[in-house]
């Protein structure tokens, strides 16, 4: 299934382009304060902030580790079949809204907004071609 590995590389391709945008756009002046309120509010949830540092290796870390899977996702290994699934659903798709939706909310361009309709699109095959 050389569809599924394409849709991993697509993947993990905009996931670092969307990475690029939050960086570019100080996203972690909007998400650092944001966890803070939150834990005020909830206590009982384990929310992380972050250094620029951290947050940035660690995201850079995941797209290392995708782009060493391709080899299997044009195996068509059924274990990145289903962690794909998993990564279309929740980072792809749903971190994607959320940045579309905040967007909204906040009646500014929020930072990731500009990538998020890229993301949703990579996620949407890439599970696509994960369920065939």
């Amino acid at each position: 299934m050389p569809n599924f590995g394409y849709a991993w590389l697509a993947f993990a391709l905009a996931l670092a382009v969307h990475v690029a945008d939050e960086a570019a756009h100080d996203f972690l002046s909007v998400y650092n304060p944001a966890v803070r309120a939150i834990r005020a509010r909830l206590p009982f949830l384990p929310l992380p902030t972050f250094s620029f540092p951290v947050w940035i290796g660690g995201l850079c870390a995941g797209i290392v580790l995708l782009l060493l899977l391709s080899p299997l996702a044009f195996a068509a290994d059924q274990r990145v079949r289903m962690i794909a699934c998993a990564l279309a659903a929740i980072v792809g798709i749903g971190n994607g809204l959320l940045h579309i939706a905040a967007s909204l909310f906040k009646r500014r361009w929020m930072p990731g907004v500009m990538s998020a309709p890229l993301l949703i699109a990579a996620a949407v095959w890439l599970f696509a071609a994960a369920a065939r």
